[in-house]
């Protein structure tokens, strides 16, 4: 009998990884990195919970960290199948892997020079030889339509209008003469977002695995942009420094279209724009490459010669040196610098520069997650402590939710409106227990489909 195990992104928001089998076989969708509090970062140390020899498959929603990040380890550790995504998802992670494994590295030996871990010495989690290692395994397959894996799993993508080839599962396990529909939502994006498609709609499903993110709440919808822009005027006016710990695939791209509709529009001044990441940089060329992806309005602009993902005085900071020459600044100007939740890269670097001038404005455009400095200060911390020292938090700080990439609970609504008939059973992953909790209760109320949370390492058989 067909089985479905939770081993990530069960009762927390990170390390998405969820096991299919089936006659004998083994099915991984997605390998994520556990982020946030110490006890969801110590399970990314931990024995992978089957052995990964025994896996014959991979399969990717989508490459953000917290869905791709663990491969390396997972391949060091014995996997030999595999990984399948398609192409945008394929050339993102060459860079994200890359990036994250030397991230590990620079952090290590930071945190040995520094003597703020307690590791002796400190360790990355994997290196960079063995994120190339990883990469080898990597199989394109097509960005939609139907895709035959073995006799046991065929699959067919859906758009997820989340990031750059982010991709909604519709698997049918085929067992003993019967066969079983499991859709995974990966990460589920929102409606009428700028650059990427609409989520697509799946009409059937016979188990349903969905992202719960925000399932607690609405991302704000009238005036969206009045925030960012009122933000950036004030921190002007004062002659302040705008620091933007944004995530460099998906969050930087449409933050830079939209700085770039406001100045067009002349809602906010042209300041200098220092897009300091090397990774976000490669990601956004990658973004105009692959127009498969775009929505109308993007290949519309694109077409009249615009280049919509480039502020007016847009600055590419390749260089650490580059990267040091901002912190010489004193003039008003935006830093657009990853990570999105401030945990690493070289944010931290800027924040430990420009937290404690009270001038300055910290903007937070992404989902934080609970123990890392992006949640801190969201949740108005006025010290944080970032590289073993600690900083003050004088600057302004501004929460811009509607900037979200994921499905709010509305959203979430709206997509499954589209099933014409109730899966058997629905769980719910990707989520805080809070906002999975109260997405249930929703959910419930409003479709009376039978689901649940799903736990940490739960097994359910797919009958």
């Amino acid at each position: 009998m067909a089985k479905l195990t939770f081993l990530g992104a069960a009762g927390c928001v990170t390390g998405s990884k969820h096991l299919v089998e089936a006659n004998g076989k083994r099915l991984l969708i997605d390998c994520g990195l556990f982020q946030g509090e110490r006890e969801l970062r110590q399970r990314n140390w931990e024995s992978f919970p089957v052995d990964p020899a025994s896996i014959d498959w991979v399969i990717l929603t989508h490459a953000h960290i917290d869905h791709t990040g663990y491969l390396p380890r997972l391949v060091a550790e014995g996997f030999r199948g595999p990984i399948l995504a398609n192409a945008a998802t394929f050339e993102l992670c060459q860079i994200l892997l890359r990036d994250s494994a030397h991230l590990q590295e620079e952090d290590a030996l930071y945190a040995a020079k520094k003597g703020y871990s307690r590791h002796k010495p400190p360790l990355p989690l994997y290196t960079v030889a063995e994120a190339e290692e990883a990469l080898t395994r990597f199989q394109t397959i097509p960005r939609s339509g139907p895709f035959r894996i073995s006799k046991e799993f065929s699959i067919c993508l859906y758009d997820a209008g989340h990031i750059l080839g982010s991709s909604i599962i519709e698997m049918t396990i085929s067992e003993n003469g019967k066969t079983t529909v499991v859709v995974f939502t990966g990460d589920l994006g929102r409606y009428s977002q700028p650059i990427l498609k609409d989520p697509q709609p799946v009409r059937h499903a016979d188990y349903l695995v969905a992202e719960s993110t925000y399932g607690d709440r609405d991302h704000p919808v009238d005036a969206r942009y009045d925030q960012l822009a009122d933000a950036v005027n004030r921190a002007a006016d004062r002659g302040g420094v705008i620091v933007v710990p944004a995530f460099a695939v998906g969050r930087t791209q449409t933050l830079l279209y939209v700085l770039r509709q406001l100045e067009d529009e002349i809602r906010i001044p042209r300041l200098p724009t220092y897009l300091d990441s090397p990774m976000a940089i490669s990601v956004t060329d990658l973004y105009e490459k692959h127009r498969e992806d775009h929505d109308l309005v993007f290949r519309t602009e694109e077409q009249q010669g615009i280049d919509p993902l480039n502020c007016h005085e847009v600055h590419m900071t390749r260089s650490v040196e580059e990267s040091k020459q901002i912190n010489a600044l004193k003039s008003p100007c935006i830093i657009l610098s990853a990570s999105g939740m401030a945990s690493g890269g070289r944010v931290v670097h800027h924040l430990i520069h420009r937290l404690p001038d009270s001038r300055n404005l910290v903007m937070l455009v992404g989902y934080q997650a609970e123990g890392t400095p992006g949640r801190a200060l969201l949740n108005g911390t006025r010290s944080l402590r970032l590289h073993g020292e600690q900083v003050s938090v004088r600057a302004e700080v501004v929460d811009l939710p509607q900037f979200s990439a994921h499905a709010d609970r509305t959203e979430m609504e709206r997509w499954l409106g589209n099933f014409e008939a109730p899966p058997k059973r629905m769980f719910l992953v990707h989520g805080e227990v809070g906002g999975a909790s109260a997405l249930e209760k929703t959910l419930t109320e409003k479709f009376h489909w039978p689901m649940k949370v799903a736990e940490y390492r739960e097994t359910v058989e797919l009958l």
